[in-house]
C-alpha cells in the first residue's frame, strides 16, 4: 500500500461527471477555526446530493432491464446516508490540509460512503442480519417482497443471497466510478483508485479472518488485529489518506493520517462491538443478539473469556454461538461480561486508542484539523451510551 499514499506531483486537471469543475489549487491550512466546521458540513450536504443523484442515475440506467434491477438500487440506496463518518474524514483532511473548495473532494467523499454501504451489505449477509439501522437491508427487503409473493423458503433464501452479493458488488463498482470521475489530477486519481483497491483487499482479509475465527476458541483469536483489517483501514485510514492525497499532503502528513485513521478505526470497532451486545436497538438500529448468536470473536468476548472463572466460561459455552439464543441467555452472558470487568477493560483500550489518535493529530497536523478530528473522535466513541 505504500505507493497508494505517496505524494501526488502531477498538477494536471480533469473534468468530473459529478462535480463539473476543475480542482482549485490548495490554499494552505485553514486559518479560521470557526469556519472550518461549516465548510465540512457544506461538503457533507453536497455528498448527500451526490449520493441521491448516483442512485437515481444508476436506477434509471437499469430500470428497463427488469424490475429486480431497479429494486436492487432502491434497496442499496436506502442504506446510504447515516452519520457519513467516512465522507466527513475525507472532507476534513482535504480542507484541513489546504484544499481549496469542498466541492473538489465531494466525489471521493461520496465514494467512501458507497463503499461502506456495499461492505455492510456483504457483512450483513455473512452475519445473517436482515435489519440495518432499524429497517430491512437489501437481504431483508428482498425477503419481504418474495415471501409476500408466496415463494417457498428455499427459493427465497437463494434469491436473498444473490441480491445481497450483487448489490454489494454494484456498490463497490459505483465507488470506483465516483473516484474515476473525481475532479483531480490524473496521477492523483490513479493513486486514489490504488488506495481504494488496497483498502478493499485489506477489508476482505479482515472479513475472512472474522468468519474463520468462529472456528477457534475465543482466546485463540487476535480480535484487535482482525478489527484493524476489517474496519479500521477502510473506515479510518483510507478516508483520511484520500483527503490528504486530494489536498497534496506530503509524505509525513500522509503517514500521520494513516496512523491516526487506524487508531480511530480500532476504537470505533471496539465501541461497535460493545453496542452489538449492550446497545439499545432503538438507538443503534442493531440487534443485540446477532453477534452473540454468531459467536463473534470480538475483543469483548476474548477479554471476558480470559477474565472469567470456570463458572463464567460455562455460561459462555452454553450460550455463545447458538442460533436459538434468546434474551434470557443473552442477559446471562452480559452479566458475565460485566462481572469480570471485561466491558470496562475493553472500554479502556478504546479510550487509549482514541487518546493516542488525538495526541498524534495534535502533534503532526494543523491545529484546526486536529481539533476537528478530536471532536469527531469523541462523538464516535461515545455514541449510543
Amino acid at each position: 500500500m505504500e505507493h497508494a499514499v505517496a505524494q501526488a506531483q502531477d498538477e494536471a486537471q480533469d473534468e468530473s461527471a459529478y462535480a463539473g469543475a476543475h480542482p482549485r489549487p490548495p490554499s494552505g491550512p485553514p486559518r479560521d477555526a470557526d469556519a472550518f466546521g461549516p465548510r465540512v458540513d457544506d461538503g457533507l450536504h453536497q455528498v448527500r446530493d451526490t449520493l441521491d443523484r448516483l442512485v437515481r442515475e444508476h436506477r434509471a440506467e437499469v430500470a428497463d432491464r427488469g424490475e429486480a434491477c431497479a429494486q436492487l438500487w432502491d434497496d442499496l440506496g436506502a442504506g446510504l446516508g447515516g452519520k457519513l463518518v467516512r465522507p466527513r474524514l475525507v472532507l476534513a483532511a482535504y480542507l484541513g490540509l489546504g484544499g481549496g473548495d469542498a466541492a473538489d473532494a465531494v466525489a471521493v467523499a461520496a465514494a467512501t460512503e458507497v463503499l461502506h454501504a456495499a461492505m455492510l451489505v456483504h457483512d450483513d449477509l455473512l452475519d445473517h442480519d436482515e435489519v440495518r439501522r432499524g429497517r430491512p437491508n437489501v437481504a431483508g427487503a428482498t425477503r419481504r417482497r418474495l415471501t409476500a409473493a408466496g415463494w417457498p423458503v428455499r427459493v427465497v433464501d437463494d434469491q436473498v443471497t444473490a441480491a445481497a452479493v450483487l448489490a454489494g458488488d454494484a456498490g463497490i463498482a459505483a465507488a470506483f466510478g465516483l473516484v474515476a470521475a473525481a475532479p483531480a489530477a490524473p496521477a492523483v486519481r490513479v493513486r486514489l483508485v490504488e488506495l481504494l483497491a488496497a483498502s478493499i483487499r485489506t477489508t476482505v482479509a479482515g472479513e475472512l479472518l472474522d468468519v474463520r475465527a468462529e472456528l477457534s476458541a475465543p482466546y485463540e483469536v487476535e480480535a484487535l488485529a482482525v478489527a484493524e483489517l476489517k474496519t479500521a483501514d477502510y473506515s479510518g485510514r483510507m478516508p483520511l489518506l484520500a483527503g490528504g492525497l486530494l489536498a497534496g499532503a506530503g509524505p509525513d502528513q500522509l503517514a500521520a493520517l494513516g496512523e491516526i485513521g487506524l487508531r480511530l478505526g480500532v476504537a470505533y470497532q471496539l465501541v461497535d462491538d460493545e453496542l452489538g451486545v449492550f446497545g439499545d436497538p432503538a438507538v443503534t438500529g442493531k440487534s443485540v443478539l446477532s453477534d452473540l448468536r454468531d459467536g463473534k470473536r470480538t475483543a469483548l468476548l476474548r477479554t471476558t473469556w480470559e477474565l472469567a472463572d470456570e463458572a463464567g466460561r460455562d455460561v459462555l459455552r452454553r450460550h455463545i454461538g447458538h442460533r436459538d439464543l434468546d434474551e434470557l441467555g443473552a442477559a446471562r452472558v452480559r452479566a458475565v461480561m460485566r462481572a469480570t470487568g471485561a466491558v470496562e477493560s475493553v472500554r479502556a483500550v478504546a479510550r487509549a486508542a482514541t487518546r493516542s489518535a488525538v495526541e498524534l493529530a495534535g502533534a503532526r497536523l494543523p491545529a484546526t484539523l486536529a481539533d476537528h478530528l478530536g471532536t469527531l473522535v469523541g462523538d464516535l466513541t461515545e455514541r449510543g451510551r
